[in-house]
């Protein structure tokens, strides 16, 4: 009986790690790092973003070698040049938090490398609203409107476990 409630206690404290692991750290272009792309792809690097999800509060990460990482506005990254970035580094090794939903523009600093393709647009989703609020002229009666609750899994799962852990624990007196 003690190693179920041992059990139990493990399969619970294991489900609120979805409610703490909130950023993901991306690396930028994967193993080529932030680099003039080799093959002449001016895309390569759009490419490689949008086959990420970017959420609020991730980062991504440039690691480069002698050159530098800009973010910048949309025109800027349109005429691949900025006096005044909204963000710079080159010291090779670049952490930036995507701290607001919408789109990121970065380009590098050094002349030419971003008409070579050394740019890159993130765009980072909206976060998920738990309960959207409701328009005004709706009726609050769910059950008229044929509303159910959602819930994400993990609360469903905590849900199912709290109610197992009820049961055992009554089973256990009864014993």
């Amino acid at each position: 009986m003690e190693s179920s409630k041992l059990l139990l206690s493990f399969l619970l404290l294991s489900t609120f790690k979805f409610f703490f692991v909130t950023c993901t750290k991306f690396e930028v272009g994967g193993t080529n790092g932030w680099e003039v792309p080799k093959n002449k792809n001016q895309q390569f690097y759009n490419q490689w973003a949008s086959q990420n999800r970017f959420n609020v509060n991730d980062t991504v990460y440039f690691k480069y070698k002698k050159d530098s990482v800009m973010e910048v506005t949309e025109e800027e990254y349109g005429k691949c040049h900025s006096t005044h970035p909204l963000f710079f580094s080159n010291n090779g090794e670049t952490v930036f938090k995507l701290d607001r939903p919408g789109f990121f523009f970065f380009i590098s600093g050094v002349a030419g490398h971003c008409q070579r393709g050394q740019k890159m647009i993130i765009k980072v989703l909206e976060p998920e609203i738990a309960n959207p609020p409701q328009a005004q002229n709706q009726k609050h009666n769910s059950s008229a409107l044929g509303i159910m609750p959602t819930y994400s899994p993990t609360i469903l799962l905590l849900m199912i476990l709290s109610v197992f852990g009820a049961f055992s624990f009554q089973f256990s007196l009864i014993i």
